[in-house]
């Protein structure tokens, strides 16, 4: 029988990271942490180009991950960062957004 898995929220993440790589995060720095996330954004590309399920999640998993790592380095607080989003489209204000020219 397979074990549920926990979700986290977004601070349980970055805290979590940040406990795991924290001290290789500091040493390898802001340019090199940015690096290492677009990388991993084109591993993500290149699962959603091939629709390969499985690669999709496994790559949004890795990019989110990174993305924290990058947030830690920087001193960024990821929920913090999104808190723009929480009511409706910072643009216009709306949900669903109606922004003109945005897809």
């Amino acid at each position: 029988m397979e074990k549920e898995r926990d979700t986290m929220t977004l601070d349980e993440l970055q805290d979590k990271i940040r406990a795991i790589y924290g001290v290789k995060d500091d040493r390898r720095g802001k340019d090199g942490t940015f690096i290492w996330f677009a990388a991993e954004v084109g591993e993500l590309g290149e699962a959603v180009r091939l629709g390969e399920k499985q690669g999709m999640e496994e790559e949004i998993g890795d990019c989110l991950a990174w993305l924290a790592t990058l947030a830690n380095v920087v001193g960024v607080n990821l929920g913090e960062a999104v808190q723009k989003y929480v009511d409706a489209c910072p643009g216009c204000g709306e949900t669903p957004c109606i922004c003109p020219g945005k897809p």
